[in-house]
């Protein structure tokens, strides 16, 4: 049967992979993203070996980092497809300082956070409706569980990368528990490659760091689609209820007092924001 997948981020890096995998394994995949010229080459790549690919292919035009375009997107999938059998949460923009966007939300938490929660929580009535459901959120596993300022959810005093990383990643692996608790079928897995992956880098980053990565990403990264591999083989077999991992090697679920507190406050106090 053909699967209804949903990439986020999908017009480059491993998002972009995982694309090229899903259109060559013959599923429908909806890529959501801001390149409309990427996708067009990709899919031009995947239809000179597979003429039915065009035809399983679809761009929708999005800045996540905006909330009324998560929303759009939402209404968009729920107005025109009837499941989704997965939905990979890939989107990625480096911000190494606070930037507010035209709505008024810290960018870096609109575009890791805000988004994913809009459309893992919108989304759930079309995950319902697949037999085998799978959420992958490429949320580097591993925050510490008191990551989540819940007095500065928007970091408006003491911005800064790392701590900004930490609370979506903390925040990513509570929306696990808010999703699985929703969807019992579900699986729902926070992953992060284990090594430097050749990409564009995309993002607000230094001169220095941006030749780093360049050189580093030839000598030491993978290949984005070897280190799709692991994402793959989860969204073909899931098992329901969260997992973590890096790579292909399973990672402890961080585990806190409060954890199922902490994600109804978190839910409590996105859902006054937007």
């Amino acid at each position: 049967m053909m699967r209804t997948i949903v990439i986020t981020g999908g017009t480059d890096g491993m998002g972009a992979a995982l694309a090229r995998h899903y259109l060559t394994a013959g599923d429908r995949v909806l890529v959501i993203g801001r390149s409309r010229p990427k996708f067009d080459a990709l899919v031009a790549a995947v239809t000179g070996e597979d003429p039915s690919a065009a035809a399983r292919a679809e761009f929708i035009a999005a800045d996540l980092s905006l909330v009324a375009d998560a929303r759009r997107v939402i209404g968009h999938l729920r107005a025109h497809h009837q499941r989704v059998d997965a939905l990979v949460l890939a989107a990625s923009f480096i911000r190494r300082h606070r930037q507010v966007t035209a709505e008024g939300h810290e960018a870096s938490w609109a575009l890791f956070f805000l988004s994913k929660y809009l459309l893992v929580t919108g989304l759930a009535p079309l995950l319902r409706a697949s037999g085998r459901p799978v959420i992958v959120n490429t949320a580097v596993p591993g925050a510490r569980a008191d990551a989540v300022d819940f007095a500065d959810l928007e970091m408006t005093q003491g911005f800064t990368l790392k701590r900004s990383n930490a609370q979506q990643r903390r925040a990513n692996e509570l929306l696990g528990i808010l999703a699985t608790d929703d969807n019992p079928d579900l699986a729902y897995l926070t992953w992060g490659p284990t090594r430097l992956v050749r990409t564009s880098f995309a993002g607000e980053v230094g001169r220095g760091m941006r030749i780093t990565a360049a050189v580093l990403g030839k000598l030491l990264g993978q290949h984005p689609e070897a280190a799709v591999r692991p994402v793959i083989r989860v969204v073909d077999d899931p098992k329901p209820g969260r997992a973590a991992y890096r790579g292909a090697t399973p990672r402890a679920l961080t585990v806190g007092a409060h954890d199922a507190k902490d994600a109804a406050r978190l839910a409590a106090a996105v859902t006054e924001t937007l």
